[in-house]
C-alpha cells in the first residue's frame, strides 16, 4: 500500500472518529434541551393544577366542613370538595386535551388513592407506578436515550400538597414518551444528514491533505543529492527520479547518507580518542559546551573538580552540571545567561578548595553577525598549584641551607675542636687548683661546646650527599618493623598502635632503612602528640599507582597557620625538639619520588582530631630483594 493511500485512509479514519464523536455530544445535548424544556413546560402546568387543587378546597371545605377532628373526617371531606369542584375537572381536562405530551392529570390522595382524574378507570384506584421524570431529567444522556427510544412508558410528574409536614394530596401529570421521541425525531435525521455531509467533506480534504504533505518529500530527496554531491561526484541515487513511490527515495536517500555519516562518525571517533588522551594528562579541568550549553568534550581532571563521574556529566546541560546553590554554579549560571567572559575568577569548591574558574564564549568567524558557537571552561586548581609552589620553595631552600650549612660546618667545627683542647689543658691545670668557681663554668663552657659541636654535626649530615641503596620491598614489612621498634616505649606510654595492612605485597622501589627512619620519625611525633595516650593508626593502602601510607593519631593537632611550616628545617612545636626530624623526613621522601601531606585539626571534641600524614610512594613492579638497575 503506497503512502498516499495510507495517508488518506488514516485521515479519513481520524476525521470520522472526530465527527462521530461531536455528533454523538451534538444528539446527547439535543435530547437533554429537549427533554429539560418539556419538564419545564410540565412544572408549569402541574403548577396551575395545584392551584386550582387548592381554591377547590378552599371552596369546599367551606361548604362542607369535615363532621369531627378525625383524619378519616377530614381525609373525606377533602374527596369530596375536590370531586365537587367543576373548575379542577375542567381545567384538568383541558390540559389533556391541549397539551400533547401530557397523557393524563391525577389528584391522589394521602394513600396513593384516586381522588379526581382525567382518566376514569383511575377513580377510586391505587394509584399505579410510574417512572418519575425528575429521574430522567437528571439522569446521564444513555439513561435519557434509553428511556425515549425504549420501551413506551408513561413518566410522572408530581407535586405534594403538605399538612403539618406531611402529604396530604399529591399531583401528577402523566408524561408520554412517545411523544418526546416523535418531537425528537427531527434532529436527529438533520444531525445524521450533517455527520455524512461532513464524513464526505473529510474524505475530500484528507486526500488533498495527502497530497500537499508528499510533495515536499520530492524537494528532501533534491536537498539530500545536493548534500551528498557537495562532497562527491557520485549521484545518491541510481535510476529513474519518477519512481511511483516518492517515499521509497527518500528512504534510499537517507540510507546513503546514513553510510557517509558512519564514516565520518570513524574519523570523529579517532579523533575524539586522540583529544580524551591529551585531555587526560591535563591536571586543569576542561569543559566544552555547545550553542545550546551542552557538555561535548570533558577532561578527566573535571571529575576532582564536581565529585561527579565524566560520563555523566557529557551530554548535561550547563544548568543540569552546575547548581545555584554552590559557589561555582553561581558564577558559571550567571555568566552563562549574561553571555559574559569569566577570566580566573577565585571560587570556593565544595570541598573547600580554591580554585580558578575561567569561561569564554566561541564566536564564529566566517559569519558577520557573530553567531555564538559555544564555550569553554577551565578550571585551574589554585590550592594544588600553590602547594607544588611551596614544595618547589622548600626544595630550593633545603638546598640553599645545605649549602649552607656545609660551609659554616666546616669553618665553625675547627675553632671548635680547638677550644676544646685549649678548655682540657685549662680544666686539668684547674684541677690542681682550690677554687671550685672557676671549675664550674668551665664545666658549662665544656657542655655548650659539645651541644655547639652537635649542631654542627647535624648540619653537616642534613647538607651530605645521601648514596641510596633502592631494592624492591614489600611496604608492609616496613611498617611491621616500625611496630616493633616502638612497642616496648608505647606500652609504656599508655599508645595503643593499630596496623591496617593490606593482604597482598605493595612493591615499592626504596631504600629500606631511610625510609623506616623517615617513618618512624613521623609515628614518634605523633606519639609525643599524645602525652595522656590514645590511639595511632598507620594505614597502608593503593591509590591508583601509588601506595598510600596514612599515619593518624589523636593528638593536639597543629593550628592551620603553621601547617606550612611543619616540614621547615628547624620548625618545631615542642618545647625540646630540634625541628630537624621531619624536614630530614620530607628530604627522605623526595629522594624516593614520593610525596607527603598533612592534615589536621585541633578541635579536641571532633571525632576526628589530631593529624594525619599521608605519604605517597610509587609501586614498582618487581619481586622483594631485586635490586634496582637505574
Amino acid at each position: 500500500m503506497r503512502l498516499k493511500t495510507k495517508l488518506v485512509l488514516a485521515f479519513t479514519a481520524l476525521t470520522f472518529a472526530v465527527v462521530l464523536v461531536l455528533c454523538l455530544v451534538f444528539l446527547g445535548e439535543l435530547l437533554r434541551q429537549r427533554i429539560s424544556q418539556t419538564g419545564d413546560s410540565n412544572d408549569v402546568l402541574v403548577r396551575e393544577v395545584t392551584l386550582s387543587t387548592r381554591q377547590a378546597l378552599v371552596s369546599g371545605l367551606r361548604e362542607h366542613p369535615p363532621a369531627d377532628n378525625s383524619d378519616d373526617a377530614f381525609q373525606s371531606a377533602v374527596a369530596n370538595a375536590i370531586r365537587g369542584y367543576q373548575p379542577l375537572a375542567d381545567e384538568m381536562n383541558a390540559i389533556v386535551r391541549y397539551s400533547p405530551p401530557v397523557q393524563d392529570v391525577t389528584v391522589t390522595g394521602a394513600h396513593g388513592v384516586v381522588l379526581s382524574s382525567t382518566d376514569p378507570t383511575l377513580l377510586d384506584q391505587q394509584f399505579p407506578y410510574r417512572s418519575p421524570f425528575s429521574r430522567i431529567s437528571g439522569g446521564g444522556v444513555l439513561e435519557q436515550a434509553r428511556a425515549v427510544f425504549g420501551r413506551p412508558q408513561v413518566l410522572d410528574v408530581t407535586l405534594p400538597l403538605d399538612r403539618n409536614g406531611q402529604p396530604f394530596l399529591t399531583i401528577h401529570l402523566g408524561v408520554r414518551s412517545t411523544f418526546l421521541r416523535s418531537s425528537y425525531a427531527p434532529w436527529l435525521k438533520a444531525a445524521v444528514i450533517f455527520a455524512l455531509v461532513a464524513l464526505a467533506a473529510c474524505v475530500l480534504i484528507a486526500a488533498l491533505l495527502s497530497s500537499l504533505a508528499l510533495h515536499p518529500i520530492e524537494r528532501i530527496n533534491q536537498q539530500l543529492e545536493q548534500l551528498m554531491l557537495a562532497n562527491s561526484s557520485t549521484p545518491l541515487i541510481e535510476g529513474p527520479r519518477d519512481q511511483p513511490d516518492a517515499v521509497v527515495r527518500a528512504s534510499q536517500s537517507i540510507a546513503k547518507l546514513g553510510e557517509k555519516i558512519r564514516t565520518t562518525e570513524q574519523i570523529y571517533s579517532a579523533l575524539q580518542t586522540n583529544l580524551n588522551q591529551m585531555l587526560e594528562t591535563l591536571r586543569d579541568g576542561v569543559i566544552l559546551f555547545t550553542a545550546d550549553r551542552r557538555a561535548v568534550m570533558v577532561s578527566e581532571a573535571v571529575e576532582g573538580f564536581l565529585g561527579r563521574d565524566r560520563d555523566a556529566i557529557l551530554g548535561s546541560t550547563a544548568e543540569d552540571i552546575f547548581h545555584r546553590g554552590t559557589v561555582l554554579g553561581q558564577a558559571v549560571r550567571d555568566c552563562f545567561a549574561m553571555h559574559t567572559n569569566l577570566i580566573e575568577e577565585p571560587v570556593v569548591l565544595e570541598d573547600g578548595r580554591e580554585a580558578k574558574v575561567s569561561l569564554q564564549f566561541i564566536h564564529g568567524e566566517q559569519t558577520g553577525s557573530g553567531e555564538r558557537l559555544g564555550a569553554l571552561l577551565t578550571l585551574h586548581d589554585a590550592h594544588s598549584a600553590k602547594q607544588l609552589e611551596q614544595e618547589i620553595e622548600v626544595s630550593r631552600r633545603l638546598a640553599a641551607i645545605g649549602r649552607l650549612t656545609a660551609g659554616v660546618g666546616h669553618e665553625v667545627k675547627n675553632p671548635i675542636n680547638a677550644m676544646v683542647v685549649h678548655l682540657e689543658l685549662l680544666r686539668s691545670k684547674l684541677a690542681e687548683a682550690t677554687d671550685d668557681s672557676a671549675q664550674k663554668h668551665v664545666d658549662i663552657l665544656a657542655q655548650e661546646m659539645q651541644r655547639l659541636d652537635r649542631v654542627v654535626q647535624t648540619l653537616a649530615d642534613f647538607s651530605r650527599p645521601i648514596d641510596l641503596r633502592l631494592y624492591d620491598y614489600d611496604l608492609r614489612e616496613i611498617v611491621r618493623k616500625v611496630g616493633a621498634l616502638t612497642a616496648e616505649s608505647f606500652s609504656h606510654q599508655k599508645i595503643t598502635l593499630v596496623e591496617e595492612l593490606p593482604s597482598t605485597p605493595l612493591m615499592v622501589l626504596v631504600d629500606a632503612e631511610l625510609l623506616q627512619q623517615a617513618v618512624l620519625n613521623i609515628v614518634l611525633n605523633g606519639a609525643q602528640a599524645m602525652p595522656k595516650g590514645g590511639t595511632l593508626r598507620i594505614v597502608l593502602d593503593r591509590n591508583d599507582g601509588d601506595a598510600r601510607l596514612r599515619i593518624m593519631d589523636e593528638g593536639v593537632g597543629i593550628p592551620t597557620e603553621l601547617l606550612p611550616k611543619v616540614f621547615d628545617l628547624y620548625f618545631t612545636t615542642k618545647p625540646k625538639g630540634s625541628g630537624i626530624g621531619l624536614a630530614m623526613t620530607y628530604r627522605m621522601l623526595q629522594l624516593h619520588g614520593g610525596s607527603i601531606d598533612v592534615m589536621s585539626n585541633t578541635n579536641q571534641t571532633a571525632p576526628d582530631h589530631g593529624s594525619t600524614f599521608t605519604i605517597l610512594l610509587p609501586l614498582s613492579h618487581g619481586v622483594p630483594g631485586e635490586r634496582s638497575r637505574v
